[in-house]
Protein backbone atom coordinates (compact mmCIF):
# COMPACT_ATOMS: atom_id res chain seq x y z
CA UNK A 1 0.00 0.00 0.00
CA UNK A 2 2.59 2.35 0.95
CA UNK A 3 4.36 2.00 -2.50
CA UNK A 4 1.10 3.37 -4.30
CA UNK A 5 1.02 6.48 -1.97
CA UNK A 6 2.13 9.98 -3.87
CA UNK A 7 5.19 11.50 -2.87
CA UNK A 8 4.61 14.11 -0.50
CA UNK A 9 5.15 17.32 -1.74
CA UNK A 10 7.44 18.68 0.87
CA UNK A 11 10.09 15.47 -0.10
CA UNK A 12 10.70 17.53 -3.48
CA UNK A 13 12.42 20.00 -1.88
CA UNK A 14 14.91 17.94 0.45
CA UNK A 15 17.93 19.03 -1.87
CA UNK A 16 17.22 22.63 -1.57
CA UNK A 17 16.57 22.80 2.31
CA UNK A 18 19.92 21.23 1.93
CA UNK A 19 21.57 23.63 -0.55
CA UNK A 20 19.87 26.33 2.03
CA UNK A 21 21.48 24.92 5.04
CA UNK A 22 25.04 24.89 3.32
CA UNK A 23 24.50 27.90 1.65
CA UNK A 24 23.61 30.06 4.49
CA UNK A 25 26.32 29.12 6.59
CA UNK A 26 28.78 29.73 3.81
CA UNK A 27 27.13 32.99 3.55
CA UNK A 28 27.66 33.40 7.76
CA UNK A 29 31.31 32.63 7.24
CA UNK A 30 31.91 35.11 4.23
CA UNK A 31 30.24 37.64 6.30
CA UNK A 32 32.58 37.00 9.42
CA UNK A 33 35.84 36.44 7.16
CA UNK A 34 35.23 40.06 5.33
CA UNK A 35 33.94 41.54 8.23
CA UNK A 36 35.46 39.93 11.72
CA UNK A 37 32.05 41.11 13.29
CA UNK A 38 28.94 39.20 14.31
CA UNK A 39 26.54 42.46 12.34
CA UNK A 40 28.49 42.17 9.59
CA UNK A 41 28.21 38.48 9.82
CA UNK A 42 24.27 38.51 10.07
CA UNK A 43 23.90 40.79 7.29
CA UNK A 44 25.47 38.72 4.81
CA UNK A 45 23.40 36.28 6.38
CA UNK A 46 20.30 37.89 5.89
CA UNK A 47 21.33 39.29 2.08
CA UNK A 48 21.65 35.54 1.51
CA UNK A 49 18.24 34.91 2.24
CA UNK A 50 17.03 37.63 0.26
CA UNK A 51 18.44 37.03 -3.01
CA UNK A 52 16.97 33.42 -2.23
CA UNK A 53 13.59 34.67 -1.75
CA UNK A 54 13.70 37.60 -4.73
CA UNK A 55 15.24 34.61 -7.16
CA UNK A 56 11.89 32.82 -5.94
CA UNK A 57 9.86 35.40 -6.55
CA UNK A 58 11.31 36.17 -9.79
CA UNK A 59 11.52 32.50 -11.36
CA UNK A 60 8.29 30.88 -9.95
CA UNK A 61 6.68 31.37 -13.67
CA UNK A 62 9.92 29.73 -14.89
CA UNK A 63 9.34 26.69 -12.99
CA UNK A 64 5.90 26.25 -14.64
CA UNK A 65 6.97 26.56 -17.93
CA UNK A 66 10.13 24.63 -17.51
CA UNK A 67 7.22 22.21 -16.55
CA UNK A 68 5.49 22.76 -19.53
CA UNK A 69 8.17 21.40 -21.75
CA UNK A 70 9.35 19.04 -19.56
CA UNK A 71 6.60 16.90 -19.52
CA UNK A 72 6.53 16.27 -23.19
CA UNK A 73 10.73 15.25 -22.58
CA UNK A 74 11.79 11.70 -22.50
CA UNK A 75 13.00 10.56 -19.19
CA UNK A 76 16.72 10.46 -19.98
CA UNK A 77 16.53 14.04 -21.05
CA UNK A 78 14.09 15.02 -18.01
CA UNK A 79 16.88 14.24 -15.95
CA UNK A 80 19.68 15.34 -17.59
CA UNK A 81 17.74 19.32 -17.50
CA UNK A 82 17.00 18.11 -13.44
CA UNK A 83 21.24 17.55 -13.59
CA UNK A 84 23.15 18.90 -16.06
CA UNK A 85 20.76 21.98 -15.79
CA UNK A 86 20.58 22.72 -12.14
CA UNK A 87 24.66 22.89 -12.65
CA UNK A 88 24.42 25.18 -15.28
CA UNK A 89 21.59 27.15 -13.87
CA UNK A 90 23.71 27.37 -10.37
CA UNK A 91 27.28 27.31 -11.59
CA UNK A 92 26.93 28.90 -15.11
CA UNK A 93 24.63 31.51 -14.64
CA UNK A 94 25.06 33.19 -11.14
CA UNK A 95 28.90 32.67 -11.17
CA UNK A 96 30.41 32.40 -14.71
CA UNK A 97 27.84 34.82 -16.38
CA UNK A 98 28.29 37.76 -14.32
CA UNK A 99 31.79 37.38 -14.66
CA UNK A 100 31.64 37.10 -18.78
CA UNK A 101 30.07 40.16 -18.71
CA UNK A 102 32.99 41.94 -16.58
CA UNK A 103 35.23 39.93 -18.67
CA UNK A 104 33.95 41.42 -22.42
CA UNK A 105 32.81 44.87 -20.96
CA UNK A 106 36.28 45.74 -18.77
CA UNK A 107 38.61 43.57 -21.48
CA UNK A 108 40.27 41.97 -18.76
CA UNK A 109 41.08 38.14 -18.39
CA UNK A 110 38.74 35.87 -15.73
CA UNK A 111 41.28 35.27 -13.27
CA UNK A 112 41.47 39.78 -13.10
CA UNK A 113 37.70 39.65 -12.84
CA UNK A 114 37.23 37.58 -10.14
CA UNK A 115 40.19 39.22 -8.27
CA UNK A 116 38.25 42.43 -9.46
CA UNK A 117 35.02 41.14 -7.96
CA UNK A 118 36.92 40.12 -4.42
CA UNK A 119 38.91 43.40 -4.10
CA UNK A 120 37.71 45.87 -5.69
CA UNK A 121 33.77 45.03 -5.22
CA UNK A 122 32.18 48.81 -5.84
CA UNK A 123 33.65 48.78 -9.43
CA UNK A 124 32.37 45.08 -10.34
CA UNK A 125 29.13 46.31 -9.15
CA UNK A 126 29.88 49.70 -11.62
CA UNK A 127 30.55 47.34 -14.63
CA UNK A 128 27.43 45.27 -14.29
CA UNK A 129 25.58 47.83 -14.20
CA UNK A 130 26.91 49.60 -17.09
CA UNK A 131 26.24 46.29 -18.96
CA UNK A 132 22.65 45.97 -17.89
CA UNK A 133 20.82 47.93 -21.18
CA UNK A 134 21.72 45.03 -23.40
CA UNK A 135 21.35 42.33 -21.44
CA UNK A 136 17.62 43.74 -20.54
CA UNK A 137 17.35 44.65 -24.06
CA UNK A 138 18.46 40.71 -24.85
CA UNK A 139 16.46 39.05 -22.68
CA UNK A 140 13.21 41.03 -22.50
CA UNK A 141 13.40 40.31 -26.60
CA UNK A 142 13.88 36.25 -25.80
CA UNK A 143 11.00 36.27 -23.07
CA UNK A 144 8.98 38.29 -25.43
CA UNK A 145 9.12 35.83 -28.06
CA UNK A 146 8.42 32.91 -25.89
CA UNK A 147 5.05 34.42 -24.18
CA UNK A 148 3.54 35.79 -27.20
CA UNK A 149 4.61 32.44 -29.05
CA UNK A 150 2.25 30.47 -26.60
CA UNK A 151 -0.95 32.60 -26.80
CA UNK A 152 -0.24 32.74 -30.70
CA UNK A 153 -1.00 29.61 -31.18
CA UNK A 154 -4.17 28.07 -33.45
CA UNK A 155 -3.58 24.48 -31.71
CA UNK A 156 -4.41 26.21 -27.84
CA UNK A 157 -7.72 25.96 -26.83
CA UNK A 158 -8.01 26.19 -23.35
CA UNK A 159 -8.42 30.27 -23.13
CA UNK A 160 -7.91 31.94 -19.52
CA UNK A 161 -9.44 35.52 -20.90
CA UNK A 162 -11.51 34.02 -23.83
CA UNK A 163 -11.74 37.63 -26.01
CA UNK A 164 -8.41 38.21 -25.80
CA UNK A 165 -6.85 34.78 -25.79
CA UNK A 166 -9.50 33.02 -28.94
CA UNK A 167 -8.39 36.27 -31.10
CA UNK A 168 -4.66 35.57 -30.69
CA UNK A 169 -5.32 32.40 -31.22
CA UNK A 170 -6.87 32.94 -34.73
CA UNK A 171 -4.68 35.34 -35.76
CA UNK A 172 -1.54 32.76 -35.00
CA UNK A 173 -2.18 31.53 -38.81
CA UNK A 174 -0.74 34.93 -40.19
CA UNK A 175 2.77 33.88 -40.46
CA UNK A 176 4.99 35.84 -37.96
CA UNK A 177 2.86 37.83 -36.33
CA UNK A 178 4.43 37.70 -32.99
CA UNK A 179 7.68 38.50 -35.05
CA UNK A 180 5.61 41.43 -35.95
CA UNK A 181 4.80 42.97 -32.87
CA UNK A 182 8.00 42.10 -31.25
CA UNK A 183 10.05 44.34 -33.82
CA UNK A 184 7.77 47.27 -33.59
CA UNK A 185 7.84 47.00 -29.54
CA UNK A 186 11.46 47.24 -29.91
CA UNK A 187 11.47 50.20 -32.56
CA UNK A 188 9.16 52.23 -30.17
CA UNK A 189 11.32 51.88 -27.27
CA UNK A 190 15.02 52.01 -29.60
CA UNK A 191 13.44 55.52 -30.39
CA UNK A 192 12.75 56.69 -27.03
CA UNK A 193 16.35 56.09 -26.34
CA UNK A 194 19.04 58.88 -27.48
CA UNK A 195 22.48 58.09 -29.45
CA UNK A 196 24.67 55.06 -28.66
CA UNK A 197 22.32 53.38 -25.90
CA UNK A 198 19.27 53.38 -28.59
CA UNK A 199 22.06 51.89 -31.11
CA UNK A 200 23.19 48.93 -28.27
CA UNK A 201 19.42 48.21 -27.23
CA UNK A 202 18.43 48.01 -31.37
CA UNK A 203 21.56 45.41 -31.71
CA UNK A 204 20.77 43.71 -28.39
CA UNK A 205 17.14 43.20 -28.92
CA UNK A 206 17.95 42.19 -32.32
CA UNK A 207 20.46 39.27 -31.15
CA UNK A 208 17.54 38.04 -28.60
CA UNK A 209 15.15 37.49 -30.78
CA UNK A 210 17.54 35.88 -34.04
CA UNK A 211 18.81 33.33 -30.42
CA UNK A 212 14.64 32.50 -29.88
CA UNK A 213 14.54 31.47 -33.51
CA UNK A 214 17.33 30.09 -34.12
CA UNK A 215 16.70 28.04 -30.86
CA UNK A 216 13.36 27.44 -32.48
CA UNK A 217 15.06 26.00 -35.95
CA UNK A 218 17.39 23.54 -34.01
CA UNK A 219 14.20 22.10 -31.85
CA UNK A 220 11.96 22.02 -34.88
CA UNK A 221 15.33 19.90 -37.03
CA UNK A 222 15.28 17.48 -34.02
CA UNK A 223 12.00 16.82 -34.47
CA UNK A 224 11.78 16.89 -37.99
CA UNK A 225 14.68 14.14 -38.26
CA UNK A 226 13.96 12.20 -34.25
CA UNK A 227 12.63 8.86 -36.25
CA UNK A 228 16.50 8.34 -37.01
CA UNK A 229 17.49 9.67 -33.87
CA UNK A 230 18.08 7.23 -30.84
CA UNK A 231 15.18 6.93 -28.09
CA UNK A 232 18.02 8.75 -25.47
CA UNK A 233 18.06 12.02 -27.86
CA UNK A 234 14.55 11.84 -29.09
CA UNK A 235 12.64 15.02 -29.24
CA UNK A 236 15.27 16.22 -26.10
CA UNK A 237 18.17 17.99 -27.27
CA UNK A 238 16.21 21.04 -28.67
CA UNK A 239 13.50 21.41 -25.54
CA UNK A 240 16.91 21.07 -23.38
CA UNK A 241 18.84 23.72 -25.54
CA UNK A 242 15.52 25.86 -25.47
CA UNK A 243 15.30 25.22 -21.59
CA UNK A 244 18.74 26.75 -20.74
CA UNK A 245 18.41 29.66 -22.72
CA UNK A 246 14.91 30.22 -21.63
CA UNK A 247 16.47 29.88 -17.67
CA UNK A 248 19.42 32.03 -18.63
CA UNK A 249 16.82 34.82 -19.79
CA UNK A 250 15.15 34.25 -16.78
CA UNK A 251 18.25 34.82 -14.74
CA UNK A 252 19.49 37.73 -16.19
CA UNK A 253 17.04 39.98 -14.43
CA UNK A 254 17.86 38.80 -10.75
CA UNK A 255 21.49 38.74 -11.35
CA UNK A 256 21.62 42.24 -12.54
CA UNK A 257 18.75 43.16 -9.72
CA UNK A 258 20.87 41.24 -7.08
CA UNK A 259 23.92 43.89 -7.39
CA UNK A 260 20.88 46.52 -6.29
CA UNK A 261 21.42 44.20 -2.46
CA UNK A 262 25.11 43.70 -2.47
CA UNK A 263 28.31 43.98 -4.64
CA UNK A 264 29.97 40.85 -3.22
CA UNK A 265 29.63 38.30 -6.41
CA UNK A 266 29.71 35.34 -4.48
CA UNK A 267 27.58 36.29 -1.87
CA UNK A 268 25.20 36.75 -5.02
CA UNK A 269 25.92 33.63 -6.55
CA UNK A 270 25.04 31.50 -2.88
CA UNK A 271 21.67 33.65 -2.60
CA UNK A 272 20.52 33.30 -6.37
CA UNK A 273 21.86 29.66 -6.18
CA UNK A 274 19.61 28.96 -3.04
CA UNK A 275 16.53 30.26 -5.19
CA UNK A 276 17.57 28.30 -7.94
CA UNK A 277 17.40 25.12 -6.11
CA UNK A 278 14.12 25.80 -5.20
CA UNK A 279 13.17 26.49 -8.67
CA UNK A 280 14.05 23.11 -9.92
CA UNK A 281 12.28 21.54 -6.87
CA UNK A 282 9.23 22.93 -7.68
CA UNK A 283 9.60 22.09 -11.56
CA UNK A 284 9.92 18.73 -10.84
CA UNK A 285 7.27 18.40 -8.08
CA UNK A 286 4.90 20.47 -11.36
CA UNK A 287 5.78 17.14 -13.85
CA UNK A 288 5.41 14.64 -11.26
CA UNK A 289 2.11 15.50 -9.53
CA UNK A 290 0.07 16.89 -12.76
CA UNK A 291 -0.42 20.13 -11.58
CA UNK A 292 -0.53 21.87 -14.52
CA UNK A 293 -2.99 19.37 -15.93
CA UNK A 294 -5.01 19.78 -12.60
CA UNK A 295 -4.95 23.85 -12.47
CA UNK A 296 -5.75 24.64 -16.14
CA UNK A 297 -4.83 28.12 -16.06
CA UNK A 298 -1.96 28.52 -14.09
CA UNK A 299 0.47 28.25 -17.40
CA UNK A 300 -2.03 30.95 -18.12
CA UNK A 301 -0.87 33.30 -15.26
CA UNK A 302 2.84 32.27 -15.48
CA UNK A 303 2.98 33.06 -19.85
CA UNK A 304 1.09 36.26 -18.72
CA UNK A 305 3.99 36.94 -15.88
CA UNK A 306 6.56 36.34 -18.73
CA UNK A 307 5.35 39.18 -21.10
CA UNK A 308 5.09 41.63 -18.24
CA UNK A 309 8.54 40.65 -17.02
CA UNK A 310 9.71 41.39 -21.27
CA UNK A 311 8.20 44.41 -20.71
CA UNK A 312 9.67 45.80 -17.16
CA UNK A 313 13.07 44.52 -18.57
CA UNK A 314 12.42 47.20 -21.82
CA UNK A 315 11.40 50.04 -19.49
CA UNK A 316 14.19 49.35 -17.07
CA UNK A 317 16.69 50.53 -19.66
CA UNK A 318 15.70 54.09 -19.02
CA UNK A 319 15.00 54.16 -15.76
CA UNK A 320 14.77 51.60 -12.18
CA UNK A 321 11.89 49.64 -11.25
CA UNK A 322 12.21 47.34 -8.03
CA UNK A 323 12.57 43.96 -7.87
CA UNK A 324 10.39 43.48 -5.56
CA UNK A 325 7.37 45.00 -8.05
CA UNK A 326 8.74 42.73 -10.07
CA UNK A 327 8.76 39.77 -8.69
CA UNK A 328 5.13 40.84 -6.96
CA UNK A 329 3.89 40.98 -10.40
CA UNK A 330 4.36 38.15 -11.82
CA UNK A 331 3.46 36.05 -8.32
CA UNK A 332 0.24 38.02 -8.25
CA UNK A 333 -0.72 36.85 -11.82
CA UNK A 334 0.41 33.29 -10.99
CA UNK A 335 -2.14 33.43 -7.72
CA UNK A 336 -4.91 34.92 -9.69
CA UNK A 337 -4.66 32.13 -12.10
CA UNK A 338 -4.16 29.42 -9.49
CA UNK A 339 -7.51 30.77 -8.41
CA UNK A 340 -9.71 30.96 -11.16
CA UNK A 341 -8.28 27.17 -11.72
CA UNK A 342 -10.13 26.82 -8.51
CA UNK A 343 -12.98 27.95 -9.49
CA UNK A 344 -13.32 26.53 -12.49
CA UNK A 345 -12.35 22.87 -10.67
CA UNK A 346 -15.15 23.77 -8.14
CA UNK A 347 -17.72 24.47 -11.17
CA UNK A 348 -17.10 21.43 -13.27
CA UNK A 349 -17.91 19.61 -10.10
CA UNK A 350 -20.71 21.16 -8.81
CA UNK A 351 -21.81 20.82 -12.72
CA UNK A 352 -21.36 17.09 -12.82
CA UNK A 353 -23.57 16.40 -9.44
CA UNK A 354 -26.44 18.81 -10.17
CA UNK A 355 -28.17 15.97 -12.53
CA UNK A 356 -28.39 13.80 -9.78
CA UNK A 357 -29.25 16.15 -7.35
Amino acid sequence: MNASLPKSTMSYFVWAFIVTGLGLVLGAWLGWASTGTLSGMATVFFICVVLAVLEISLSFDNAIVNANKLKDMTPVWQHRFLTWGIVIAVFGMRIVFPLAIVVIAAGIGPIEAVILAAKQPDEYARIMNDAHLPIAAFGGTFLMMVGLSYFFNHEKEVHWFSLLESRMAKFASIKGVEIAIVLLTILVFAAMLEGPEATTFLYSAIYGLLTFLAVEVIGGLLDYSQRAMSEAAKGGFGAFLYLEVLDASFSFDGVIGAFALTQNLFVIAIGLGIGAMYVRSMTIMLVEKGTLAEYRYLEHGAFYAILILAVIMYVQTMFHIPEVITGLGGATLIGISFWASVRHNRRERAGQLSPSH
